[in-house]
């Protein structure tokens, strides 16, 4: 167990706060699972840890700590600075929205824009949400997506892959949070390997981070799986396999929607006959691309 010298000075949660933000600063972490900052994250982790609600901290911020807690709390910041863990998973939590996951160190800590598009953002191409009856989340890690498409499609049987049977694990605690066994189906298998049938709407958030990139991510981000991060020399590695064979497993209108991080240049480069439509997202419109059946094909500009 655990024991820190700053235990007998850190009386109440503002004590532990301060000290935590103090810690976080001086360990110069990367804040990129959650949260932007030390403080918030800081916040984030006393919260939860004291199964407190996440959005009020100012009540409770004279409170003084049982020593368990405060040792529970200690041990957390100390595992945080001296490991470099993702707080996601000292917590277990992991957000989208108002969507709450389970997460451990066998998922990337889910982060795609893609759920910002689920639902409305796709009412241009999809006008009705009842018309998706089957989708596939392609590598579903999690099960994040796949969780919140069932939530925006309600008429939808959702197929989630995954190549690694332990993130197929975790998702499998996901889809039984929401009490979605009878919808969701988790598949291990290779991108479209061994799939039948078609779908209306096929999502992915795949890996796509380029060798150079990989070998300069900051240590929270080695705590990840590595094969969910990187895909080849460029990135593209996986996104090609989709592009490939994705119009095959669409149904006609049918959407393609695939994130791919800072690699629109690349792929641009590499299929300039294929006419993206790059969606607007809070990160900005590079990142998540769309695709009917028909503009795979070459049937439609």
């Amino acid at each position: 167990m655990y024991h820190s010298p700053a235990a007998s000075y850190l009386r109440t949660v503002r004590d532990v706060l301060r000290f935590a933000v103090s810690e976080f600063n001086r360990a110069d972490l990367f804040f990129g699972h959650g949260s932007d900052n030390a403080h918030d994250e800081a916040a984030y982790l006393i919260l939860h840890s004291l199964n407190l609600p996440l959005d009020r901290l100012d009540p409770y911020l004279d409170a003084v700590l049982l020593p368990a807690e405060r040792r529970d709390l200690l041990a957390k910041i100390h595992r945080r600075v001296t490991e470099r863990l993702p707080v996601a998973y000292l917590t277990g939590q992991a957000w989208q929205g108002d969507f709450e996951f389970y997460v451990d160190e066998r998922v990337i800590v889910p982060r795609s824009f893609i759920y910002e598009l689920l639902g409305e953002g796709l009412h241009p191409w999809i006008e009705y949400d009842e018309l998706v009856h089957r989708a596939l989340d392609l590598c579903t890690g999690s099960g994040c997506l796949a969780v919140q498409m069932a939530y925006h499609y309600p008429d939808a049987e959702i197929d989630a892959v995954d190549i690694s049977l332990d993130a197929l694990e975790v998702a499998a605690i996901n889809v039984e949070n929401y009490g979605l066994e009878e919808r969701v189906n988790l598949i291990h298998t290779d991108l479209f390997e061994g799939l039948e049938g078609t779908y209306d709407l096929i999502v992915s958030n795949p890996p796509y981070v380029d060798a150079e990139s990989v070998a300069e991510l900051p240590p929270e981000y080695l705590h990840e799986p590595e094969l969910a991060l990187g895909s080849g020399f460029d990135g593209l590695d996986a996104t090609r396999q989709i592009l490939l064979h994705a119009a095959k497993y669409l149904n006609p209108k049918g959407v393609l929607l695939v994130e791919i991080g800072h690699n629109r240049d690349a792929l641009e480069l590499a299929y300039p006959e294929l006419p993206f439509v790059w969606l607007e997202t809070s990160g900005g419109d590079g990142f998540v691309f769309l695709l009917t059946r028909e503009q795979l094909l070459g049937e439609e500009p």
